[in-house]
């Protein structure tokens, strides 16, 4: 390991207990001597101080005294610790650890994180290395390692990594030149702006989002049905757009419909927390499903803001931090408030927001009113109907309908079906006319209604219920296995003394977690946001484990730099001129840092020393998301559709898929025209299968907050064949045939720029050369496999261009889109 994760030797002053010691116990020890009761051995607890002491297990300074010391030393296999069958022995270097520190005092701490992050001082450096505090905090690790940062990048791979970081998309051709032209020292930090303050910032941003906020468009489950969440989705673009203080962004999707005044966008927000799996299957128990759900959001809290692991403290105390079953299910308490029943049902269960425009109201009332009008007529004159009763027979009334026609009258007509209209134009014939044309008039009225309202577009949103529901801590989180009663509340050691009650004694609401989330004294939300930030930009976070702050995550790589940010992301400094919590601030210092914009080239021996770059030695480079992929070939072909927001789209996909995944239930009915062509932000997610044309991505089926980034032959599956990427090689060699120059190499060079942005080298454009005359041979000699591939896609073709021309430059076109340095970020 890179970071700082042990000590080097066993002199006591170089011991931190909470770097060092810690880990230690964690891992090796709290799974039986650690914060959970129920699973505790010998009755002895090693995360406790005074426990640790009073038991005589550690003497302070006196290690050769410390039951401890014997039993990790014991050569005994019955006495050993930890138990030979567990498979997790110390090492000597550990056993070193523990030895030095006990001799050294036995210096208590707590776990790093659960500590109020304090701005660090900002080390002492210089030079043209050190552009923000960043660099600072890097540098200075650098140097005690013995290293020196890598020089800058080339103007054009800084500006194609920091405009597919901040916008998912490659920069444009008038960007290009505009910044490679601009000589002025600060023409990054102007390039960094334009970027930020462009819409695509927010869609880019909004992904990360919506991968850890479990968003689709269906509930999942073998019904998967389909819901309509995008309203959330463009109001999550929307608030990156708008800088939305990160507080607030918080506070809306918790708690936005208990806000004074909560408008229509602060009650759209807490769609956030309905984005989890709905079960309409049958045989389900409602109440079981709407357990399920609250443990689901309850869980995504706690990773997205807190970043721990809570969802074992469902059944038991957390065996490793402290989260104990009471703290689980006073978290759990806030969300088990709404009117939210787990019937299932169709795909927008209440409570819901109705997001009508005024057209649609006005549309609405018009239809509603009409229908009502006319209905008033027909249902007086069915009175008398019903009061009389008729026959057809010679025209004469009898006293008595038959059972079928009084039972559809007694129904009335606003709740008819179909073939109840059609019984009654039966029944009375030729007798009355007048009566039937109401039937018909007032049929195409209420199909009318109906119509206007099912437009309207409803989203599932939070909200309190009439009455509160008493919330129970549950027996292995069984909906059924109820147990002590409990309060909405907080976690106990984040906030001792009053986890369960606010200063004036009443019950706690959501409004209060979300407040204390993004409060000065939570040790957790700050640290956790800035570090996944950091792993948007860096791929990896400075705490890796992104997920998890807790006592089994890993150390962060650069705890100074961490807590500086989190400090500046909460506090900015004065002279940032930036307001409290501004995620866009926190963006722009990672990127203008020296750090950020460094080459991502590095000799051998870094790369041997460093592979995953954790000393940040280099410039970060990984393989860009497929999402990503799939957006730079629409838009260096320039087919990209600018549309923002609005329902998802359906593109292109392989047949068959959805009616295998939903055993012959869902047909996947593909869009036309731009909707091909929307930014993948906007692609229809179903969770039982989700878009094919993405790998790597999570499933979207619980909360997920960690980057994964693989690199296999299998992509090439998608990039080289799927309909997306042929088409674009298609269209971007259709474009290059419009250029007022016909020499293959001038082409070629400008199919490169456009892709990978940078001038080609003399050797890559010669063998660009030898792939077209390839191709061009390939082709011309099966004008039939040229045809075809012409035909790619509904992007609309070229008039006159010869097949086999054509044909050639798409695949030299693919091949460039399938370049390592195009699949990369530089």
């Amino acid at each position: 390991m890179i970071f700082v994760a042990s000590a080097q030797a066993a002199d006591p002053g170089e011991i931190s207990f909470s770097r060092d010691v810690l880990p230690i116990l964690s891992d090796r020890c709290f799974a039986c001597h650690g914060p959970d009761k129920a699973n505790r051995k010998a009755d002895l607890r090693l995360d406790d101080q005074k426990a640790a002491f009073v038991s005589g297990v550690i003497e302070p300074g006196k290690p050769g005294e410390s039951e401890l010391i014997a039993r990790i030393e014991s050569p005994e296999h019955d006495e050993v610790m930890p138990p030979p069958k567990f498979g997790k022995p110390l090492t000597s270097r550990q056993i070193d650890t523990l030895k030095a520190w006990v001799a050294g005092g036995a210096k208590w701490g707590r776990h790093w994180a659960w500590d109020v992050p304090i701005r660090p001082n900002v080390p002492t450096a210089a030079g043209a290395k050190v552009r923000n505090p960043i660099d600072a905090f890097v540098v200075a690790r650098l140097k005690a390692e013995g290293l020196t940062p890598r020089p800058e990048a080339t103007k054009a791979e800084l500006i194609r990594r920091v405009s597919l970081d901040l916008t998912g998309l490659p920069p444009d051709a008038a960007e290009v030149r505009r910044f490679l032209s601009d000589d002025a020292p600060e023409a990054y930090e102007r390039l960094v702006d334009r970027l930020l303050a462009s819409p695509r910032y927010g869609e880019r941003m909004a992904w990360d989002w919506l991968d850890a906020a479990r968003y689709a468009d269906t509930n999942g489950y073998q019904g998967d049905g389909e819901r309509t969440m995008w309203p959330w989705r463009d109001w999550v673009v929307g608030a990156f757009n708008e800088d939305m203080p990160f507080d607030r962004f918080t506070v809306n999707q918790i708690a936005g419909d208990l806000m004074p005044e909560a408008s229509r966008e602060r009650i759209l927000a807490t769609a956030f927390n309905r984005n989890h799996m709905i079960n309409g299957e049958g045989g389900r128990i409602a109440e079981e499903n709407r357990v399920e759900y609250v443990f689901d959001q309850t869980e995504t809290v706690g990773t997205m803001w807190l970043g721990l692991t809570l969802t074992c403290a469902r059944c038991h105390d957390h065996k490793y931090d402290p989260v104990s079953r009471r703290d689980y299910y006073r978290l759990f308490a806030f969300f088990d408030t709404t009117p939210v029943n787990g019937a299932g049902g169709s795909g927008q269960t209440a409570p819901v927001l109705d997001m009508a425009t005024p057209a649609e109201v006005e549309k609405q009332k018009k239809t509603a009113a009409a229908f009502e009008t006319l209905l008033k007529v027909v249902v007086a004159k069915e009175a008398k109907l019903r009061e009389a009763g008729m026959v057809v027979k010679d025209g004469k009334y009898d006293t008595k309908l038959p059972v079928i026609i009084e039972s559809i009258l007694r129904k009335g007509p606003n709740d008819r079906a179909a073939q109840n209209y059609e019984e009654l134009k039966k029944y009375y014939g030729s007798a009355e006319p007048e009566y039937l044309n109401q039937l018909d008039e007032l049929r195409k009225l209420k199909s009318a209604r109906d119509e206007a309202a099912s437009k309207i577009t409803r989203v599932m949103v939070m909200g309190e219920a009439p009455q509160p529901r008493e919330t129970f801590m549950l027996t292995r989180g069984a909906y059924d296995k109820r147990e002590d009663k409990v309060s909405a509340g907080l976690p106990a050691s984040f906030v001792p003394g009053k986890s369960e009650s606010t200063d004036a004694g009443r019950r706690m609401s959501r409004r209060d977690l979300a407040e204390w989330l993004v409060s000065p004294e939570n040790p957790l939300t700050a640290r956790v946001t800035v570090n996944r930030l950091w792993q948007t930009f860096f791929g990896a976070g400075l705490v890796k484990t992104t997920e998890d702050f807790g006592l089994q995550g890993q150390l962060p790589s650069h705890p100074e730099l961490l807590d500086w940010l989190a400090v500046e992301f909460r506090e900015p400094a004065a002279n940032s001129g930036a307001r409290p919590w501004s995620v866009k601030h926190i963006v722009r210092t990672i990127v203008t840092s020296a750090t950020y914009r460094q080459s991502s080239t590095a000799p051998e021996e870094l790369w041997a020393r460093d592979p995953e770059n954790r000393l940040l030695a280099r410039g970060p480079r990984h393989r860009l998301p497929s999402w990503m992929l799939r957006d730079q070939a629409l838009a260096v072909a320039g087919m990209l559709t600018p549309t923002m927001g609005g329902p998802s789209v359906k593109p292109y996909q392989p047949p068959g898929i959805w009616e295998e995944a939903t055993f012959g239930n869902k047909a996947y009915v593909q869009d036309h025209g731009e909707a091909l062509y929307r930014r993948s932000l906007y692609v229809f997610w179903r969770r039982i299968v989700g878009p094919t044309v993405f790998f790597d991505t999570p499933n979207r089926q619980n909360c997920s907050v960690k980057t994964v980034i693989t690199n296999t032959p299998l992509h090439a599956l998608v990039t080289l064949n799927d309909t997306t990427y042929v088409e674009a090689a298609r269209v971007l060699a259709q474009n290059l045939s419009k250029l007022p120059e016909t020499d293959d190499e001038k082409r070629l060079a400008e199919a490169f720029r456009r892709v990978v942005v940078r001038e080609p080298s003399g050797n890559e454009i010669e063998a660009l050369r030898s792939a077209l005359k390839r191709q061009r041979g390939i082709f011309a000699a099966d004008r039939e496999a040229a045809e075809k591939l012409s035909k790619a896609g509904e992007w609309p073709g070229v008039p006159g261009l010869d097949v086999a021309e054509h044909a050639a430059w798409t695949q030299v076109c693919l091949m460039l889109l399938n370049l390592d340095e195009a699949l990369t970020k530089p």
